[in-house]
């Protein structure tokens, strides 16, 4: 299927492993300009030469950004110049108890999940309205639907981006401009790969393990692989998607327990 991104200038927070590492190497193979991202050059520069391996040159390049840090998101935002399609990836989690979490680390957890996706689309949304062509993408979590008692301020982010998504949406009626969430399951990414750190067998009873105790609900019972996730990404992320708007879409193996 020709998904029409050929040409298409996308940017992805947060993508120089996992999902947004994926996401940025199928949207070059069907021909998107994609500029990755990752908080320094170093990791940038590693994941363009593995994405570069399997994609064309001219289609890849990558921005420098702590999206903790006003001053260096400015100036990202002022490099980025035109975008076609932003997919707002980046984010960060942690497992922690809740009456240890600091304040800091609350507003540290806005500033990087949630005002992220804000500051890009406050800065990049007008132009696609004006053109009347976009999308805005921002990756969430089923943690968003079924907050996580381990990671409570990571669960209320992922909620908080489903109501900007939605909220965002609602700006773009009747124009060609869509504003959607995607919400993941437990997926392989390397956070888990470190969790998971072992041979085979280890790691299919830690798979086993999590999925009794952590994820019952799970359908998949395993860990989704990036690519999966980055498949429904790419889909929305194309013209052919241009009656799915102000949508919450899961690749979550069922672990969420509703129609």
């Amino acid at each position: 299927m020709d998904l029409r991104l050929k040409n298409k200038r996308v940017f992805i927070s947060g993508s120089t492993k996992g999902i947004g590492f994926a996401t940025a190497k199928t949207l070059a193979k069907e021909g998107a300009t994609v500029i990755i991202n990752g908080r320094s050059q170093e990791s940038i520069d590693q994941a363009l030469l593995e994405l570069k391996k399997e994609v064309p040159q001219e289609l890849l390049s990558g921005i420098a950004c702590d999206f903790s840090k006003i001053e260096e998101i400015d100036n990202a935002i002022k490099e980025l110049g035109e975008i076609d399609i932003l997919i707002n990836n980046v984010g960060i989690f942690d497992a922690k108890d809740f009456f240890e979490i600091s304040d800091e680390e609350w507003k540290n957890f806005y500033e990087v999940n949630v005002l992220s996706g804000v500051r890009l689309a406050k800065a990049l949304m007008p132009a696609m309205l004006k053109k009347d062509w976009g999308r805005i993408i921002f990756i969430s979590s089923e943690s968003g639907l079924n907050i996580p008692v381990e990671m409570i301020q990571y669960g209320t982010t992922k909620t908080a981006q489903l109501a900007v998504s939605r909220g965002l949406a609602e700006i773009t009626k009747g124009t060609n401009v869509t504003v959607n969430s995607i919400l993941p399951g437990p997926t392989f990414s390397d956070g888990v790969k470190k969790m998971v750190d072992a041979d085979d067998n280890k790691k299919k009873e830690i798979e086993k393990e999590f999925f009794n105790t952590e994820r019952p609900t799970s359908l998949l019972q395993r860990f989704a692989d990036p690519q999966e996730v980055a498949n429904m990404i790419t889909y929305v992320a194309s013209p052919l998607s241009s009656a799915t708007n102000g949508a919450s879409l899961r690749v979550d193996g069922g672990v969420v327990k509703y129609i």
